[in-house]
């Protein structure tokens, strides 16, 4: 299982537009977040090319990871929707197909939440799953987030609809 010294996370790079592209236009995953429709390279250049790292003026957090050994992408991870005041964000990552499984996800997610506290000084994560993506919540949870919330019918799939869960992690002791 990868370490948190075996990958890094780091700001997008020209680069990583092709496997971004990927990864956001794989419909697969469209599921649990709210992307719906596909995203050109140029969108994606863009973005790589204005991305302005600063949470605190953007209210989010895009970083890739990639894995020390050889280099490679292996996804990204988010902070979005972050409330500068009480110092709190929502956590969103996806790790690409052939990475998952390998403890790729829980390592960055670890060195994501060690970043947070450490160097944002932030108070709190959460994380809203699709309650049957069992991979996605036992990773939060062995990250010590915990389920504070259930959302019935929340994220729809087809023609159906399907219950998330709000999972929450402290980062400072009270």
């Amino acid at each position: 299982m990868p370490d948190v010294m075996d990958i890094i996370l780091r700001a997008p790079e020209p680069g990583d537009v092709d496997a971004m592209y990927l990864l956001e236009n794989d419909p697969a995953l469209w599921n649990d977040g709210v992307t719906f429709a596909p995203l050109s390279r140029k969108q994606l250049w863009d973005y790589v090319d204005t991305y302005d790292g600063n949470i605190f003026a953007t209210g989010q957090l895009r970083l890739v990871i990639e894995t020390v050994t050889d280099g490679r992408f292996a996804g990204v991870i988010d902070l979005y929707d972050f409330d500068r005041i009480n110092r709190r964000a929502y956590v969103g990552i996806t790790v690409i197909k052939s990475m998952r499984g390998h403890g790729v996800g829980a390592a960055a997610l670890r060195w994501l939440c060690q970043y947070a506290a450490e160097m944002l000084d932030m108070n709190q994560l959460a994380a809203v799953v699709r309650e049957d993506n069992r991979p996605s919540v036992r990773l939060f949870e062995s990250n010590g987030f915990t389920v504070t919330g259930r959302f019935p019918a929340w994220i729809k799939r087809g023609d159906d609809w399907v219950d998330a869960v709000h999972m929450q992690r402290s980062l400072k002791s009270r």
